[in-house]
């Protein structure tokens, strides 16, 4: 765009190659991209010319930038919107609504199921899983055999899967 100076109604004769190589450089300063400041700047002009038409404009520097910051602000915006990333400060490290609910219904199973077992495999699914024992301590403090301890783990995990199938719920979609 051939930019010259052209007088306003006014009578105000305006230098519209100095606005726009001022709102270059000051764009490409804020956004270190020579084609976003072009855009920008181009854009920022036509609406300054729009607006020095209608009305007597006290400074063309002054509104022209806050205009360029604004059209900034909305390309920012747009294009993180586009690209799908989250702003950090808005993203949220708290488990989801749906999770929460999940994760609730799953330990209401798992408790029910633990509450339903035999007390001795109940023991022996606490002591593996929750304490980390290993099967040769459960052995020896129960006075069991390290057959009859596996059986038990087994037999709890079963039990315990087949909660989690009839409720709809796989163990591992909640997390670890």
């Amino acid at each position: 765009m051939l930019l010259t100076r052209r007088a306003s109604p006014s009578g105000q004769d305006h230098d519209w190659t100095a606005v726009r190589s001022a709102l270059v450089r000051y764009i490409r300063g804020r956004t270190g991209r020579l084609d976003l400041a072009e855009d920008v700047a181009q854009e920022t002009l036509a609406r300054l010319i729009a607006l020095q038409e209608q009305d007597t404009v006290g400074s063309l520097f002054a509104l022209g930038f806050r205009i360029a910051d604004n059209l900034v602000i909305d390309i920012h915006r747009r294009e993180a919107r586009a690209s799908g990333e989250v702003d950090e400060r808005f993203e949220c490290t708290a488990p989801s609504l749906d999770r929460v609910v999940d994760s609730r219904h799953a330990v209401a199973i798992l408790s029910r199921t633990l509450q339903r077992m035999p007390p001795l495999r109940r023991e022996v699914i606490l002591r593996r899983r929750l304490r980390r024992q290993s099967c040769a301590v459960i052995a020896e403090e129960l006075e069991l055999t390290p057959k009859a301890v596996e059986k038990h783990i087994t037999r709890g995990l079963v039990d315990l899967k087949t909660a989690f199938d009839k409720a709809g719920l796989a163990p591992e979609s909640l997390g670890e």
